[in-house]
């Protein structure tokens, strides 16, 4: 059963992308239906090809890509399977991300420079999408940009779940890597009822994704440090973070972050680092060369399946999901 019938005969109707089809199926078996077929094709020229299968006509539409690999690509091919759903008369559509590509420019630093975050969600409100689900986004405001409802979900409780159960009965600080990253970890030391560790750092203007630690605001010698994130991408702001802990006498330190980017040399700088393990969700796919022993990888499917159902069933997302 690719869909399912509600009330007035509302059907709702999951899509995915080639991106990251096993989530889709994890999602589409929380639900208890399948993934809609869809046929994909590239042409020599690189132009890509969407065609749904069965009818999606009066359906609750949810797209479903992750942006990751071939990041260009993969956003390409959910804005065409956004136009093809409204070509072929879906009532509404939802675009899910898990990760949302381009988030990290929300605002200007310097002249003359875009904001793609607000370039991203415009593009998906012109292609027809009607509502935006997302994981963990680099910075709430990113939820005005579009003119429609945003469900901005948390991994938060996934993940800190499964480190309290780590660290039970050990003295732990969740930690910051930085300034920006206050405010997600004070809702880590909220749920789990420990204190906060700050990392002061400024990033090296000569050298893109470069930083440099320079101090540790907090108690965290003699503890356990959970480093808390929303992204991994090249690791270096984690490995530097967590070697400023050591040097101020941490016994150990765990990594967790909602998505995995792990570009260029992140598997490997994570692998030879001091850190004890790295806690991710699978919002982004982990190809066999970017996995690593110390790598654990947590399923979002459940809290999309959810989400989905709160929305598809006009329900309270933000009630379930709140961090």
């Amino acid at each position: 059963m690719t869909g399912i019938k509600a009330a007035g005969q509302k059907k709702l109707m999951l899509f995915s992308g080639r991106t990251h089809p096993e989530l889709a199926e994890q999602v589409a078996e929380q639900l208890g239906i399948q993934v809609v077929p869809t046929k994909f094709q590239d042409f020599a020229n690189g132009e890509m090809y969407v065609r749904y299968l069965e009818s999606a006509r009066g359906s609750d539409a949810f797209v479903l890509q992750s942006h990751s690999g071939a990041i260009n690509e993969s956003i390409m091919e959910q804005l065409i399977m956004v136009d093809a759903l409204k070509r072929a008369s879906a009532k509404r559509i939802t675009v899910i991300t898990p990760f949302l590509g381009y988030a990290r420019q929300d605002k200007k630093h310097l002249g003359r420079e875009p904001i793609t975050a607000r370039l991203m969600t415009d593009l998906f409100a012109t292609a027809g999408a009607d509502r935006l689900m997302a994981i963990d986004l680099h910075t709430d405001q990113i939820q005005g940009f579009f003119d429609g409802p945003v469900d901005h979900l948390f991994a938060l409780p996934l993940l800190a779940d499964y480190i309290k159960d780590k660290v039970a009965g050990a003295e732990a600080t969740v930690v910051s890597p930085d300034a920006g990253r206050v405010r997600t970890a004070d809702r880590w030391a909220d749920r789990l009822g420990l204190p906060l560790a700050i990392i002061h750092k400024r990033r090296d203007p000569e050298v893109a994704n470069q930083v440099k630690v320079h101090e540790v605001v907090g108690e965290v010698e003699g503890r356990t440090c959970i480093l808390v994130d929303d992204m991994i991408d090249t690791a270096g702001t984690i490995v530097k973070a967590a070697d400023a802990l050591f040097e101020q006498g941490a016994s150990s330190v765990i990594a967790a972050a909602t998505h995995g980017v792990l570009s260029g040399p992140a598997a490997e700088r994570l692998q030879n680092s001091r850190i004890s393990e790295v806690v991710i969700t699978n919002s982004l796919p982990i190809p066999k060369e970017r996995d690593f022993e110390k790598l654990t990888q947590l399923s979002i499917a459940p809290l999309l399946a959810r989400a989905i159902n709160e929305v598809f069933s006009d329900g309270s997302v933000t009630s379930l999901f709140e961090g």
